[in-house]
């Protein structure tokens, strides 16, 4: 067995068991996506690659990755990035701090979505599954499957990028 084969084995493991082990003991199921992926376990355990801040619709983000994800940000290795790269971003309403007026911080969960890079499987949505759970219900998010058509179009606009707009933060 050759480096890149084991390297896949080890990257399809641990897809495998982040999607099957339970967060904490004593939380409750999220029903899964209309297109069936399920909500990634351990996903409040990742690392940040990245936040942004959206003016038009007045929310906060933190971009978070599993071990895949950070090792391509941290490398620069995200054109494209690797399959098995899963990224989470959580998703909040901005809210004036009560002590410390000029700064915005999280109010209200808004949702949670997940971009999950598998070329084969993903291959009509430009080689990502996406997925998303609304506010602290965990509600997922579309009627059908199709939603994901939905993302990957608004999506598109970031062709250049493997249809990733996070930049991951420099760290020194």
């Amino acid at each position: 067995m050759n480096n890149k084969s084991l390297g896949n084995m080890i990257r399809l493991a641990a897809l495998t068991l982040a999607f099957t082990q339970p967060a904490y003991s004593g939380e409750a199921p999220v029903q899964a996506a209309p297109n069936g992926i399920e909500m990634p376990k351990y996903y409040k355990n990742w690392r940040v690659i990245g936040v942004s801040h959206r003016t038009d619709n007045h929310s906060l983000r933190a971009i978070l990755g599993n071990s895949i994800a950070i090792d391509a940000a941290r490398s620069g290795n995200t054109r494209p990035w690797p399959d098995g790269a899963v990224l989470a971003k959580l998703v909040w309403k901005d809210t004036e701090h009560p002590d410390f007026p000029d700064a915005t911080v999280p109010g209200e969960l808004l949702h949670a979505e997940f971009m999950i890079k598998d070329g084969r499987r993903y291959k009509t949505t430009e080689g990502w599954g996406f997925a998303r759970w609304l506010g602290m219900a965990q509600k997922p998010y579309g009627d059908n499957a199709d939603f994901a058509k939905e993302c990957a179009s608004c999506h598109a606009r970031a062709k250049d990028s493997d249809f990733v707009f996070t930049r991951p933060a420099e760290l020194p």
